[in-house]
């Protein structure tokens, strides 16, 4: 198996060989108007859970404050299944009362989001007694989805797919060649070598989007309640994952109905 620098130099190597118009944007935002995102170190939540006007709590140093119609614009956007069907965001949890973790892979290809995909599916069991909904979404046609479920291997009724990054366009994700590759954040992979070796076992760069390009894009991980955001966090670089453990005690707070 290649070591991972490896696999990073082929990465960079295929995305530059093949689009090099790519890399040459530095940052890439399709953000609805209807939405707001200002730079903060933290937001803490301002009311209770029937307050409309409510804040969201972010814990990551590319915290953002979001509006608070955030859950019905990103429930009107469509993903597809691990099988190809199309599904809208709010048809995927309760939008009343349900509460769903939401985590959002860089890209189907990426060998970090393996590693993450391989501790969501460790820690699913107890998200599920908790009565908590675990997605992960991956950019990426439904078919590379596929590979990293039966790879990892990863529950494919839990995971879908973005192929146009529609849904990381809404929540403001990070994009570009400095944070994939060069952000300080990514340097926290390394004290998950042994997991991110573990992930990699059936590992396969198959899994990777056609459209090169989307390999620039970040993820992020966030907790609605219903339509409510309670939690949103965004990838500062490649392999900054939220602690799950921080994930959970969010949702332990939040009564699940």
């Amino acid at each position: 198996m290649a070591t991972i620098s490896s696999r990073i130099s082929l990465c960079y190597s295929t995305l530059k060989s093949q689009s090099p118009s790519a890399i040459s944007s530095p940052s890439h935002f399709l953000t609805p108007k209807k939405v707001c995102f200002k730079p903060t170190k933290q937001i803490t939540l301002n009311g209770n859970a029937g307050n409309s006007g409510f804040l969201v709590r972010v814990s990551s140093s590319s915290a953002a404050e979001f509006s608070t119609n955030t859950g019905d614009i990103l429930g009107d956007v469509s993903v597809f299944t691990a099988s190809g069907q199309p599904v809208l965001f709010k048809d995927l949890w309760d939008q009343n009362e349900g509460v769903a973790v939401v985590a959002f892979l860089r890209h189907f290809g990426c060998f970090c989001c393996w590693e993450l995909a391989s501790a969501l599916k460790e820690a699913k069991p107890k998200f599920d007694s908790a009565g908590v909904k675990l997605i992960a979404v991956g950019v990426g046609t439904p078919d590379k989805a596929r590979i990293l479920a039966e790879g990892v291997p990863f529950p494919v009724d839990s995971l879908y797919a973005d192929p146009e990054r529609k849904a990381y366009d809404v929540l403001g994700l990070y994009y570009g060649l400095g944070r994939t590759f060069f952000n300080p954040a990514s340097a926290k992979v390394f004290s998950r070598l042994d997991q991110v070796k573990k992930a990699m076992e059936n590992y396969t760069i198959k899994a990777t989007p056609d459209d090169v390009s989307s390999v620039l894009q970040q993820g992020g991980m966030f907790v609605f309640k219903g339509k409510q955001l309670l939690y949103a966090r965004k990838d500062e670089g490649t392999g900054d994952h939220a602690p799950l453990d921080d994930i959970f005690d969010v949702c332990c707070k939040t009564p699940v109905a």
